[in-house]
């Protein structure tokens, strides 16, 4: 019987350390003997830290192994140089672009769907992709489609019966479809690869050959080992294979493969042995078979800590001695543990734990996290030191700028180019790089400023005709925006778009606009990479909707990783779960320990119910689970180890994980908590106590304005520091951008009909829809306006007309609308307003008549002085200043409410309270003698403009963050010092 080489690195030892380490020892009578050697790895990133350990540890020139690739849980990992023998060999066509595959089973998906209910293009993706993935399955677990045909269980629901049964047709069409491109799944053609290079190397057995870091593996990478294990100069070493654990808890690991009356769908594939122990299996090896690697490495934990987590990980049976066998605290002394409150505030102790490695010559950390925004965010914050951390899993292409920028295209042309997302783009740093740089921003602020406020027609002609009425001046250079995403814009008009030539339009458009920049830098290449791929395969997806194409751009952005090749911090990094199986560093930082996260939530899987998986024994959703299980104990072997949580997510409470709470229910008050770095990071941009006071800005009176118009006066005397910012400052805020037309857009709508409606209509309510309608059209392109407010000002309207013909009964008639009028007091003030319409009575009277869509002051108001509009409007029509308007007294005054709502309108007199009324001859006067205080204070004297003098009537809140209001309104005056 063949010797069988079967060794382990437990989990306290640095894996690809002691791997290297062991290899150069038996290799050191021969300096070639590494160099003819091959070493198998479960990936690429694998390959990268084996090398940079044999680097480490050679201290002089080195001739690597072959090290290669050959995949773990990942069906897509190629088989390096062995590719193009073993295919020759084998007669194998080419595996099918990955891109191309997907598209194809989009398709598929798509039409299968559109017999039974609508699917949008970026929904058959990612069916497409899981279908993929259970065709991955299905081929590396050696299951025929033929095991389904029997499946039909009576307590199927009908949707699994429609799904299952076009899984079943599509598994009948693909190979022939497949076979017609002269081409294969990936994982069907790696299957045939390595059962050739297992055939290859049990008939001619090479020289040294090594298969180090699997554990969970699919049944062909099992029968490769096989072989290698019992090979002449074959060696298989496993990852963390517990040897001390008792034979009484292994066996309490069921596996259906091992226990002859065992369920598959009753695996203990949650437990982080579970793989080890089916790999032992398809391996013929016994654990008592296997030997420990037998080398230790500078960065190894103790050996004590790795049996403890061990107990911590038992299964359920045997964790009743917890309570009897004490720990040893000390083997816990460099592991400690931080709940931060939020997301953010874990990122800034991994953040601060990170930085505070640096400071130690030498020493290395690790961040290690299934979490890719606790990555990103934990990136972010070191970048403040100028500190770039090597992040394993790379960059998503959506967020660089190559990336964004296509994004921020296809997106502005799906929204019509809409002023943000025009205005996104146009503002990208990549475009116009170079010289033409600040010629093009001055121009495109330019265009901001000319977009404000309600929103433009949709389109590029709408932008157009918006920028040729605020800024002609600008109308040239739009002109040639305008005519290179045109292309654009008429490809979304139309009701259907290709795929193919979205990607290649996206790429003229974004070529025109930036040039050569836009493949620059590795995001770049990686970005044209995707597009030729995508210009290349997209006629494999038939025509879809416009709306569709944000989602589908952003799906294969998102899936597109960017790696630097260098530049990074040589002694931070972040890595995966599975990276830290075979990596150590002297700090090993798990971080995002919550349930959902580490370990991740199963995946339901649209195609193979659950009861389907369990028939044809195929690994279960629980079975990463007990791989990251695996990868958490590996992780907790280094020399430091600090566990991170939050106590909440971005939406709700979260639960710590379920390895956390194990090894804590073990460990207990031994792992102990580090409050020093979570009080650091808390103190590190905690803002300091504010205490801010109340601006009362005072300039020389000689400085201060003496025109002021009716509605300025109500603002000076509720809040004057608004009035000063306003007028002497002459701050004004921007509108927004892209924005909805607003209550105020709708009270000028109503304004304008009604000034249209008496200047040019004579107020007969015959002639009053006319008016509507005219105005009503100008707004027809905004939905809101349109659906909700055109009726509600219709109402108003027929309230109006029905009151002017009660009005006009009672004698009155309309003698001006939106009547302007100026008066110079002899003190050097000059008053000025508009009425929005002034009546006559048959007896001579005025009657001033104020128009509101909003609140109405009150009395309390008006009785107070702080409704100043309505007395200077009939001071102004008493000394007969109101244009059209000639000199009378003021016998009326109404505020119209025009809401149209349930109650279309309201008519009100502000003179009247409860059974009080005053006359208007006496508001008039008591109005002007507030109004004239207040300008002997505030206009000619030196009173201070003092923020929310009168907070209750202080309307608008467009100077309060420049007053800063809410850092001193509402609270207790603080006595000086304090």
């Amino acid at each position: 019987m063949p010797t069988v080489n079967v060794f382990t690195i437990p989990p306290h030892v640095a894996f690809v350390d002691a791997l290297a380490a062991g290899l150069l020892e038996r290799t050191k009578h021969d300096p070639m003997a590494l160099a003819r050697a091959q070493v198998l790895l479960p990936n690429r990133r694998a390959v990268r830290a084996l090398g940079d350990a044999f680097v480490r540890l050679s201290g002089g020139g080195l001739l690597l192994p072959r090290m290669t690739p050959i995949g773990d849980v990942d069906a897509d990992e190629a088989l390096g140089h062995f590719d193009g023998d073993l295919a020759a060999d084998a007669d194998l066509p080419l595996a099918i672009d990955p891109t191309k595959r997907r598209l194809l089973l989009a398709q598929l998906v798509r039409r299968w769907r559109d017999g039974t209910s609508a699917i949008t293009a970026i929904e058959a993706l990612r069916l497409a992709d899981q279908l993929a993935a259970a065709f991955d399955a299905l081929a590396f677990e050696e299951i025929d489609a033929t095991a389904l045909t029997g499946f039909a269980p009576d307590d199927m629901a009908h949707h699994w019966e429609a799904t299952l049964a076009f899984f079943r047709v599509v598994l009948d069409l693909w190979p022939p479809l497949l076979a017609s491109h002269n081409e294969i799944d990936p994982a069907t053609r790696n299957r045939a690869l390595l059962d050739a290079l297992a055939a290859r190397w049990k008939a001619t057995p090479p020289g040294l050959v090594v298969a180090a870091g699997m554990a969970g593996v699919a049944p062909p990478v099992a029968r490769l080992l096989r072989v290698i294990a019992r090979l002449p100069q074959g060696i298989v070493v496993l990852p963390g294979l517990d040897t001390a654990m008792s034979d009484e808890a292994w066996g309490a690991i069921r596996c259906h493969v091992t226990d002859d009356d065992a369920d598959p769908a009753r695996n203990s594939e949650e437990h982080p042995q579970f793989a080890l122990k089916m790999l032992l299996h398809h391996l013929d090896v016994a654990r008592g078979e296997v030997d420990d690697w037998g080398h230790a490495t500078a960065l190894d934990g103790p050996a004590g800590r790795a049996v403890e987590v061990a107990r911590a990980m038992a299964p359920a049976a045997f964790t009743g001695d917890w309570r009897h066998t004490p720990v040893d605290a000390t083997l816990f002394e460099h592991v400690h543990a931080v709940t931060a409150a939020t997301p953010a505030e874990e990122a800034q102790v991994i953040a601060l734990a990170l930085r505070r490695t640096l400071d130690t010559p030498g020493k290395t950390a690790a961040l290690v996290t299934p979490d890719r925004a606790l990555a990103r965010r934990v990136a972010a914050h070191v970048a403040r030191w100028g500190i770039e951390v090597d992040d394993s899993a790379g960059t998503p292409l959506r967020v660089t700028p190559p990336g964004a920028l296509l994004l921020a295209l296809v997106e502005a042309a799906a929204r019509g180019f809409t002023p943000v997302a025009l205005l996104a783009v146009l503002k990208h740093p990549l475009v116009r790089r170079g010289d033409a740089r600040l010629g093009w921003l001055d121009a495109v602020r330019r265009l901001d400023l000319a977009l404000r406020g309600v929103r433009p027609a949709p389109g590029l002609d709408g932008t157009g005709a918006q920028v040729d009425a605020e800024d002609a001046r600008l109308s040239p250079w739009w002109a040639e925006v305008a005519a290179l995403l045109d292309p654009l814009e008429r490809l979304f008009a139309t009701p259907l778009v290709g795929f193919a030539e979205l990607v290649a339009t996206l790429r003229e458009a974004a070529q025109a606009l930036c040039g050569d920049d836009l493949w620059a830098r590795p995001e770049g290449r990686a970005l044209a990479r995707l597009v030729e791929a995508l210009e290349t395969h997209g006629h494999h997806l038939n025509p879809f909707e416009p709306l569709d194409a944000p989602a589908l751009i952003a799906a294969f952005l998102l899936e597109t990783a960017v790696r630097q090749p260098f530049g990074k911090h040589p002694r931070l990094a972040i890595y995966g779960t599975l990276e830290a199986r075979l990596q150590r560093a002297d700090l090993m930082i798990l971080g995002g320990m919550n349930e959902g996260v580490w370990p991740a939530r199963p995946v339901p899987d649209p195609w193979l119910a659950p009861k389907l998986r369990s028939h044809l024994a195929l690994p279960s959703l629980e079975r990463r689970i007990g791989l990251a299980a695996h990868d958490f104990v590996s992780a907790l072997g280094g020399p430091e180890v600090l566990l991170t949580r939050a106590r909440r997510d971005e939406s709700a409470p979260a639960v710590p994980s379920r390895f956390w709470l194990r090894l804590h229910a073990l460990a207990g008050e031994a792992i102990r908590p580090d409050d020093a770095l979570l009080g650091l990071a808390r103190a590190l941009d905690a803002a300091p106590q504010v205490s801010a006071t109340r601006p009362a800005p005072a300039p020389a009176a000689a400085l201060r304005p003496r025109r002021i118009s009716v509605t300025a006066a109500e603002r000076l005397k509720a809040d004057p520091y608004s009035y000063y910012a306003q007028t002497m400052l002459r701050l004004r805020a921007l509108d927004a951008l892209d924005a909805d037309a607003s209550a105020a857009d709708r009270g000028t709508a109503v304004h304008s009909i009604l000034e249209e409606w008496v200047k040019r209509g004579d107020a007969d309510p015959a002639t009053l829809p006319r008016f509507i309608e005219a105005e009503l059209l100008k707004w027809s392109g905004h939905p809101l306006m349109r659906a909700l407010w055109a009726p509600r000002v219709r109402r108003a309207m027929d309230w109006v007309a029905s009151t002017m013909a009660a009005w006009e009964a009672e004698g009155w008639s309309p003698a001006a609308a939106e009547a302007k009028g100026v008066l110079d007091l002899a003190s050097g003030i000059t008053l000025n307003g508009t009425a929005d319409r002034v009546d006559r009575s048959d007896t001579g009277a005025l009657a001033i008549v104020d128009y509101k869509t909003g609140v109405v002051p009150s009395h309390a108001q008006v009785a107070g002085g702080f409704a100043l509009q309505m007395g200077l409007l009939g001071w102004l029509a008493e000394e007969g200043r109101l244009a059209g308007v000639d000199k009378g007294p003021v016998g009326a005054m109404r505020y119209w409410k025009l809401g149209g709502g349930t109650d279309p309108g309201k008519a009100s007199d502000p003179l009247k309270f409860r059974s009080e009324v005053t006359m208007a001859v006496d508001h008039i006067a008591a109005t002007k003698a507030h109004f004239l205080k207040l300008c002997d204070d505030m206009l000619l004297g030196d009173g201070a403009f003092t923020a929310k003098l009168h907070p209750e009537y202080a309307k608008g809140n467009d100077y309060d963050q420049l007053a800063r209001v809410l850092e001193w309104l509402g609270r207790p005056k603080m006595a000086d010092g304090a």
